[in-house]
């Protein structure tokens, strides 16, 4: 069985006027380790997607399973990554990056050793009693991700969480989530409207269609890209090949839409 499996998903919203699908029928697996992205046109119930495999909103229809467990399960341990980094101004990068921890009543002296020690392997040293406002958007999202690994959840959902920095950046930031998260062999889904990072950071790229979402196609990214650092896959010839095979996927939907 694999680690998460999405089995015949519908979700709709409804209002006193008027039923919108979100979603129809979509089903698809992901292995443990593996590294999945979700692009699509506007529309296309990405976000929506992701918020139903976190366990935020049950599905209308069918189901999903995360380890064999329902994704609201207490038991499944999940971590996100957003846009935004939501650390409280208040407390102290150390204070932000325990809170997770301290919330679950697992904060032990060897988990916060574990912890401040990922501070540093990420290259923000020396900063564990400074304030969020103190620090860039680029700092910040390391912040993030540190408070994300400390739980050390089973799957970790990243919901477009580079589009709100510079482009040098989040080139570095990628590089940076993409090597912490194959070193801890963390299984991860990012929602993405950038097909260079989606192909750059991914094993595999599902496709969306919109009004109502569908799964349309899944690309997997060649073998010979997948063990590089994003930031040198897209030099690779092959990076180019998939980025306008999928361009021209996108393209295809959107003027049919």
């Amino acid at each position: 069985m694999s680690f998460l499996t999405v089995q015949n998903v519908h979700h709709s919203y409804f209002t006193p006027k008027s039923v919108t699908n979100a979603l129809q029928n979509i089903s698809f697996d992901i292995e443990e380790g593996e590294f999945i992205s979700l692009v699509g046109p506007s529309g296309c119930g990405k976000t929506t997607m992701l918020s139903i495999l976190s366990g935020l909103i049950s599905p209308t229809e069918g189901k999903v399973l995360i380890d064999g467990r329902l994704p609201n399960s207490q038991t499944t341990s999940i971590g996100y990554m957003l846009q935004q980094d939501y650390l409280f101004p208040w407390k102290t990068i150390e204070e932000n990056i325990l809170l997770g921890l301290k919330l679950q009543n697992q904060l032990t002296a060897e988990k916060k050793e574990k912890t401040l020690g990922l501070l540093k392997e990420i290259g923000l040293s020396g900063i564990e009693m400074q304030y969020p406002k103190q620090l860039s958007g680029g700092m910040r999202q390391r912040v993030a991700l540190v408070r994300t690994l400390a739980i050390n959840p089973k799957i970790l959902f990243l919901d477009e969480p580079f589009s709100a920095l510079d482009y040098q950046t989040k080139l570095k930031l990628e590089d940076l989530v993409f090597d912490t998260l194959k070193a801890y062999r963390k299984t991860a889904v990012l929602v993405t409207h950038d097909i260079g990072e989606a192909i750059s950071m991914s094993d595999r790229i599902l496709l969306f269609n919109a009004k109502p979402g569908r799964l349309h196609k899944v690309f997997s990214v060649p073998e010979e890209l997948r063990n590089l650092r994003p930031f040198d896959v897209r030099s690779k010839e092959a990076y180019s090949i998939l980025f306008q095979e999928i361009w021209k996927e996108l393209e295809s939907l959107e003027n049919d839409g």
